[in-house]
């Protein structure tokens, strides 16, 4: 019997508007370098406020999916 995957959708509703790298790295199960390079990579947009990296959770979940 195959168990079944969450959807994206599921996952997205138990996180805030905003993400940071520490919700990154949960929601990919990577660690904190790769979660670092995830977010500078550029796939995506990201904002800064001071020395903080905040992630819009639909931005994130969109390009997760393929949809940007």
């Amino acid at each position: 019997m195959e168990e079944a995957v969450p959807s994206t959708s599921s996952v997205r509703d138990k996180y805030p508007e905003t993400l940071d790298v520490a919700d990154i790295k949960r929601i990919m199960n990577i660690g904190q370098v790769q979660a670092y390079e995830l977010v500078h990579s550029k796939q995506f947009h990201v904002v800064k406020v001071g020395r903080r990296i905040k992630i819009s959770r639909d931005v994130f979940f969109d390009w997760l999916e393929g949809k940007s």
